[in-house]
């Protein structure tokens, strides 16, 4: 395959070897394809690429992804053994091959291209979003109390409670240790502020999530629609979820309350019952929406509390300029935070009250 080593350069010789020769298996036969196109995948820059291929008349393409060896097991394993467990070894982009780096410190993944059938706009009532619903529902049930969860757990994070109160925890000690300028302090101040309220509603926020947040079970873990990509030709919509990287175990709460902040607040309702619907096939009962708020808000602040884990850090260790920036941002997150499901006049009354 010429020209593969000059975008792998750095890589292992032997595994390089293997790669060419697999994606020629797969291929129908070796000899004579050379790379002809490298095209960076905003926004991920050289991350992800798509490479494309050509021997005489005949193109090929895939999608090469940079990741760090733990990122690059948990993918390993979501394709080749977690999904396949449920039956479900199609909800994912096929894994043709990888590659490390020699010195180990990165691992190239390649998988088959799935084109331009992404997500787009649809329609909540549309056939794309009740598939996409119907798949991520199926991963949720099925997985819930699976023999493979403590495997699950071993390769990558928990997104329960403790998600929440080590991200606040982090986040509280990497902030005292910036020293700000006077411009800044009241920034920092604000933040800390945000972050030990947080802490004080750790007993409350575990006490729901214990009582409501249902059984633990496999999440995608950045479960946005521009994840979502469909295969083949788009009929039937046969939904394929890409960059499983961030996998974990938790509630499902922690999956939904990513996926519904990417619609407009006036259609998560209307998202959000094809899923409860979908769950109830199974006996599921999800809580009312009060509760559902509640649960998603845990989820979205945790998120929060670590997005200030690295500025933080990066401002107190390395005097970084885009720290402030980063920081300023987050903390207009914190001011702008809305209920992920529109509140009935009642609840929006009668709030859910953290604090003891």
């Amino acid at each position: 395959m010429e020209g593969l080593e000059k975008v792998l350069e750095g890589c292992e010789r032997t595994g390089l070897a293997k790669l060419r020769h697999e994606l020629e298996r797969q291929w129908n036969g070796s000899g004579d394809w050379r790379l002809v196109g490298h095209e960076p995948l905003l926004p991920r820059g050289n991350r992800v690429s798509r490479l494309r291929f050509a021997r005489d008349a005949e193109v090929r393409s895939l999608i090469a992804k940079r990741l760090e060896p733990a990122m690059a097991r948990r993918s390993e394993l979501i394709a080749r053994r977690w999904l396949p467990s449920i039956g479900l070894d199609g909800a994912c982009p096929l894994l043709l091959g990888s590659v490390a780096a020699s010195d180990g410190s990165y691992i190239w993944h390649f998988y088959e291209d799935l084109g331009h059938w992404e997500w787009g706009n649809p329609d909540p009532e549309s056939e794309r979003v009740r598939s996409t619903i119907a798949l991520i529902a199926r991963i949720h049930t099925r997985f819930a109390d699976h023999a493979l969860l403590g495997e699950i757990r071993m390769h990558g994070p928990d997104y329960g409670i403790h998600f929440y109160e080590t991200n606040v925890h982090d986040a509280i000690c990497a902030l005292k240790a910036v020293k700000p300028q006077p411009e800044h302090r009241q920034l920092c101040a604000r933040l800390l502020e945000r972050l030990a309220q947080l802490h004080e509603e750790l007993p409350v926020r575990m006490q729901v999530l214990a009582e409501f947040g249902g059984p633990e079970t496999l999440l995608h873990g950045d479960l946005w629609t521009i994840n979502v990509f469909y295969s083949g030709n788009g009929v039937g919509f046969q939904p394929r979820l890409i960059d499983w990287d961030r996998t974990g175990v938790g509630p499902v709460s922690y999956d939904l309350s990513t996926f519904l902040l990417r619609f407009p607040e006036s259609r998560r309702w209307r998202v959000f019952a094809l899923y409860e619907r979908a769950v109830a096939r199974v006996g599921w009962q999800l809580p009312g929406r009060k509760v559902l708020n509640a649960l998603f808000e845990t989820a979205e602040l945790a998120r929060y509390a670590n997005r200030v884990i690295w500025p933080a850090i990066a401002l107190a260790q390395d005097g970084a300029d885009w720290g402030f920036p980063e920081l300023e941002a987050i903390d207009q997150w914190f001011e702008e935070l809305r209920p992920v499901l529109p509140p009935s006049a009642v609840e929006m009354a009668e709030p859910l009250q953290w604090a003891q």
